[in-house]
């Protein structure tokens, strides 16, 4: 449906086909999904009023994966090379670039009783989103990260979009400020469980559903919520830290090193942690939105299938 409003210009091609591949590959389109439901819970009926207001965040989001998977020297996305491979780095920062102008472009057409509260929420979620980025990059060159540390991290990366895509349907909606607060709340408490069940499924899912390589942040020596953990529940860190930074000289090093990280995982219980904190979370998002007017079960919904995948 959002795709109906996302245009780009036929040129110059080199700036706008990687954007035009890059919505291609397509996704689960999770934030737009929300903003679109909440909208929805207040019997209105998807319009250009809540469609632009989507499509500015799932532009945003976007931009954020091109600029992200440079960083991460992700090869693929969703199962496809990503922009920066197919194309080039420098193509890639340029492209990235012009799809967070778009999403100005597209949350600058909301209604404009809103578009002060819309384009502040925007705006100090984008300035967040980089924020968390910058975070995790710190983190690339510390041994161990805090648990504490490593939460303030995927809150401003992760749950805050997620947040912010919960709001803004509200927002637009003209729903009171308390619900506003409340779903920005359910949102973000989703959108931790979403990053804690992405850190798992990153290790033991299926690397068809998951769209990239399993084991990419065990290779990548990643601080993920599984390293996170398994630093904090080992006795001997100095042997989990010299087998995680252990380097692969072959495919099949690396996969005899994604085995032995997972191993360790396994005989510390880190999966089972992983999947009670995803459940902690989801518990807090539906008690966020518990007390509301209006019907949320639908919420209970995406929230069962947003996080079912890792359960």
């Amino acid at each position: 449906m959002i795709e109906d409003v996302i245009k780009f210009p036929a040129e110059p091609a080199g700036l706008y086909d990687p954007l035009r591949y890059m919505m291609g590959i397509g996704g689960k389109r999770i934030r737009p999904t929300l903003c679109l439901k909440v909208y929805g819970l207040y019997g209105k009926e998807p319009g250009p009023d809540i469609l632009e207001a989507a499509a500015a965040i799932e532009l945003f989001h976007t931009f954020s994966l091109i600029h992200d998977d440079i960083m991460d020297r992700s090869p693929l996305r969703r199962g496809v090379p990503t922009v920066w491979k197919k194309w080039d780095e420098t193509t890639a920062i340029l492209s990235g670039d012009e799809m967070l102008i778009e999403a100005y472009k597209h949350i600058a057409k909301v209604p404009a009783a809103c578009l002060d509260r819309a384009l502040g929420l925007f705006t100090r979620t984008a300035s967040e989103v980089c924020e968390g980025q910058q975070y995790d990059m710190d983190f690339e060159s510390l041994d161990s990260v805090p648990m504490a540390a490593y939460e303030r991290m995927i809150g401003l990366k992760t749950a805050v979009l997620i947040a912010c895509s919960a709001k803004m349907g509200a927002i637009v909606a003209g729903a009171p400020e308390a619900e506003c607060e409340a779903l920005y709340r359910y949102g973000y408490e989703l959108g931790m469980a979403f990053q804690v069940a992405d850190d798992l499924l990153d290790a033991y899912g299926d690397e068809k559903v998951f769209g990239k390589p399993i084991g990419g942040d065990i290779l990548n020596e990643k601080k993920s919520w599984l390293t996170v953990r398994a630093l904090e529940k080992t006795s001997d860190p100095k042997a989990f830290l010299a087998a995680f930074k252990r380097q692969c000289a072959s495919l099949e090093e690396e996969k005899a090193k994604i085995a032995s990280i997972k191993a360790l995982y396994d005989s510390l219980g880190v999966p089972e942690d992983a999947r009670t904190v995803i459940e902690r979370y989801s518990g807090k998002a539906l008690e966020a939105v518990a007390g509301l007017g209006p019907d949320t079960s639908v919420l209970k919904d995406f929230a069962d299938k947003l996080i079912g995948r890792a359960r």
